[in-house]
């Protein structure tokens, strides 16, 4: 008898440790409060002002750079957009307009990525405020083998590359990939 009850309470103690409180770690969260950095994929309006000419949307091609007139080919992976207008404007001011004042805004986000168990898996355009739930929803629900309370997020930032499980509440973020595993039973 005091086996069965060390064995059933080893069993309700497995069991339990499924419950307890998941904590996201402190690399993946630093990843989710850091500034957005550019990426392939993502597409930019940049304003020179005064320069119409200068003024268009780019796209931040699969080199991480975009391609403007008269400066060429600017690095814009893993900068902010703020960082990115001040790249451009010291570049126009080393030799071709005098105080350029530039603006860099995102105009379209790189997609987000869903895999796993899911209605309709693949590439979808990000949304702002986005959850894992949400991308959930925008690939067509659950399928009925899915497990519904947590999923997997990859997420690169530079040259690292991060995966965690996360429940479905957690916020994603452009270029993440989103991976919903199968249930037991």
């Amino acid at each position: 008898m005091r086996r069965f009850l060390l064995l059933a309470c080893l069993v309700l103690s497995a069991a339990l440790q499924g419950c307890a409180d998941r904590r996201i770690p402190a690399e993946f969260q630093a990843y989710a409060d850091a500034p957005y950095s550019l990426g392939p994929g993502d597409r930019l309006r940049v304003i020179v002002f005064g320069q119409d000419s200068l003024s268009n949307s780019y796209a931040v091609d699969s080199s991480g750079k975009i391609a403007m007139p008269l400066i060429g080919f600017v690095p814009a992976t893993g900068r902010s957009p703020s960082e990115l207008a001040r790249e451009i404007a010291a570049r126009l001011r080393a030799g071709y307009i005098r105080d350029p004042q530039v603006s860099v805004e995102v105009e379209a986000y790189r997609p987000f990525f869903i895999l796993g168990e899911v209605t309709t898996a693949g590439q979808y355009p990000f949304v702002n405020g986005m959850s894992v739930e949400t991308a959930v929803a925008i690939a067509g629900g659950y399928t009925a083998r899915a497990r519904k309370d947590d999923a997997q997020v990859t997420r690169t930032r530079g040259d690292r590359t991060v995966t965690v499980d996360v429940p479905v509440t957690t916020p994603v973020r452009p270029g993440d990939t989103i991976y919903i595993p199968e249930r037991f039973f």
